[in-house]
């Protein structure tokens, strides 16, 4: 008897949970509710976004080219931290709420098909040190009127800010180092086994 290709094939039936092990995992619909959060944390973002571009348009005459900057890579800082809720709110509820099922779709984030736990942890690091370097690079600019306007930056606040700034690279080569043990770890009990 011959199998006929355009048959659908069968689609392997889901193993019938407990009661308790049902609880447990429908648990996960409890972060529901914060993804919703994190939307709108993004839609208030798009509104500063406007905000702050609008101030630029409206005041460009006006202001110098180093205002223009720091006002441009505020609008960057912005956009950065917009990419980092996306990257929580997609990979956050595709790893641990529910699959989007965006497979094929012309709009699927092309990272999103190898997302894990600890591949969305080393994207969300280099995010935050993305952030972390524009926010470093405004500080410079600002603090370097040090002498010639009112600043609200000391020597201290700028070191401290350095120092929390190495404090992210460190933190995510450690995630990296961490995770390659990791997956070399698993590699080399897959080989045993």
């Amino acid at each position: 008897m011959t199998s006929d290709p355009k048959a659908p094939s069968a689609q392997p039936v889901p193993p019938r949970l407990g009661v308790f092990a049902q609880l447990i995992f429908g648990s996960r619909w409890l972060q529901f509710p914060l993804y919703i959060g994190l939307i709108v944390a993004q839609a208030v973002y798009v509104l500063l976004f406007l905000k702050e571009l609008w101030h630029l348009v409206a005041h460009s005459f006006d202001a110098s080219e180093q205002q223009i900057m720091l006002v441009v890579l505020g609008l960057i800082d912005v956009v950065m931290i917009s990419n980092l809720l996306i990257m929580v709110i997609v990979g956050g509820y595709e790893t641990f709420v529910s699959r989007l099922n965006l497979t094929g779709h012309p709009d699927e984030p092309e990272w999103l098909s190898h997302v894990n736990a600890s591949v969305l942890k080393i994207k969300l690091a280099m995010a935050i040190i993305g952030i972390s370097s524009i926010s470093l690079l405004r500080t410079f600019i600002e603090a370097g009127n040090l002498g010639t306007t009112r600043s609200n930056f000391t020597e201290t606040g700028v070191m401290w800010q350095v120092l929390i700034h190495l404090t992210f690279i460190i933190s995510a080569v450690g995630i990296a180092w961490v995770d390659r043990l990791s997956e070399s770890g698993h590699r080399k009990e897959a080989g045993h086994g």
